[in-house]
């Protein structure tokens, strides 16, 4: 068994010093939005939880919390159900387009034929 003697700290990304903040920018270069794949959530004891990254440095171990939005079930019916309503809407016609729009002409004589007569 490997005796590890590194310290461990969990430290908001915002109050990062400068030098754990730069080997954080050295490790993700984009920022928070290049470090999502390595995101985990970790349990508090109220039964709540939080969004971190580690950060092993020589001689410590960070666990940076990042703020994640998680998508709520309702928001995510919302919508979709708003996106179900837009997508009627638009196969019907919508609601605010007038009555006197009209099709296209179907006279079909105005448009090509295949030639497969004039083969023969």
């Amino acid at each position: 068994m490997i005796v590890d003697n590194k310290k461990r700290h969990v430290v908001s990304y915002e109050k990062l010093s400068g030098e754990v903040l730069a080997a954080f920018n050295e490790k993700y270069p984009g920022g928070l939005q290049t470090c999502i794949d390595d995101v985990q959530k970790y349990p508090r004891p109220d039964g709540s939880f939080f969004h971190a990254v580690t950060l092993e440095l020589p001689q410590d171990i960070y666990l940076v919390k990042v703020q994640i939005q998680v998508d709520d079930a309702e928001d995510i019916k919302r919508w979709l159900e708003s996106e179900e309503v837009a997508e009627t809407e638009q196969v019907a016609g919508g609601s605010s387009e007038s009555d006197s729009d009209t099709l296209p002409d179907d006279n079909f004589s105005d448009f090509g034929t295949d030639d497969d007569s004039s083969e023969a």
